[in-house]
């Protein structure tokens, strides 16, 4: 796996298409685990099947790579996600850890981001509470 191939891999502009099945295929490994702040599934269908999910609720999504590191079989990649909902548009910045199997096929996928406050502060009503409510935390 090189810089380049991931960094495609974690690009994609409002209105372009997501990868394809082929594309997922030709990088994760068959018994891939990927978890998130939302849900964690085992194997490369399963994988393929919560990411078509996301693409299919969303009226739009982006993906944005930033700084991207490489070491032995394992890689970071920081990113930004916009999701475009009924109107509403949630920013998500965050970073995935990976895991390449010797033949560099991936065979860990972990994303590390915040969900509450990107999902639930841009709601009319509920934001005001989010952010309270992260402020009674850290203030």
């Amino acid at each position: 796996m090189d810089a380049e191939r991931l960094r495609a891999l974690f690009t994609k502009a409002y209105g372009q298409r997501g990868p394809s099945e082929a594309q997922w295929r030709e990088l994760y490994a068959p018994d891939v685990h990927f978890q998130d702040p939302t849900q964690e599934h085992h194997g490369l269908d399963a994988y393929i099947k919560a990411q078509e999910g996301l693409l299919k609720r969303c009226d739009d999504t982006y993906l944005l790579p930033g700084a991207l590191v490489i070491e032995g079989q394992a890689a970071f990649v920081e990113w930004e996600m916009g999701l475009k909902i009924k109107g509403i548009t949630f920013v998500y910045p965050g970073v995935t850890r990976l895991r390449f199997s010797d033949a560099g096929l991936i065979v860990e996928h972990r994303d590390y981001f915040d969900f509450v406050g990107p999902t639930f502060g841009p709601v009319p009503l509920l934001g005001g509470f989010v952010r309270w409510l992260y402020g009674r935390f850290v203030g």
